[in-house]
C-alpha cells in the first residue's frame, strides 16, 4: 500500500530575514563546506570504520589490519590510502613495516559523538 508522506511547509511565505542574515554570516565557505562533506563521506565504508575503530587500541601493521578484519592487506592498504588522504591516520616506518595509527584525538571525538548519536533511544 503506497502512504503519500506529507512534510511541513509554512503556509504563508515570510522571509525571516534578520534568521537568514545571522546564519549566512556565520555559514562557513562552500569550500570548507564541500571538504566537511568529503570528509563524512569517508566514513560511509564500514571497513574504514571498522579500521579507525582498531587504530582507537593500538597503532598497527596493514598485517595485523587484515588479520583483524579477515581481509587481503591489498584491500587493507587501499582503504589506508583513502583515510592517509582524509588526513585521519598517520604512518611511520621501523625498518621494512609501516604501522599506522590516527592522525589526532579528534577521530575518536567524531566517533564518539556519532555512537551516542545512534545509541539514542
Amino acid at each position: 500500500m503506497y502512504t503519500k508522506k506529507t512534510f511541513e511547509t509554512c503556509d504563508y511565505e515570510f522571509i525571516h530575514e534578520d534568521i537568514v542574515d545571522s546564519v549566512r554570516k556565520d555559514m562557513p565557505c562552500d569550500e570548507v563546506l564541500y571538504d566537511l562533506a568529503e570528509l563524512f563521506k569517508v566514513f560511509g565504508d564500514t571497513t574504514r570504520v571498522k579500521i579507525l575503530y582498531a587504530l582507537f587500541s593500538a597503532e598497527m601493521c596493514v598485517c595485523d589490519i587484515a588479520s583483524l578484519l579477515g581481509m587481503s592487506q591489498s584491500a587493507i592498504s587501499h582503504q589506508l590510502r583513502v583515510l592517509k588522504q582524509a588526513r585521519l591516520v598517520k604512518y611511520r616506518k621501523e625498518g621494512k613495516i609501516v604501522y599506522y595509527s590516527l592522525h589526532d584525538d579528534h577521530i575518536k571525538n567524531i566517533f564518539d559523538c556519532g555512537l551516542v548519536h545512534i545509541n539514542e533511544k
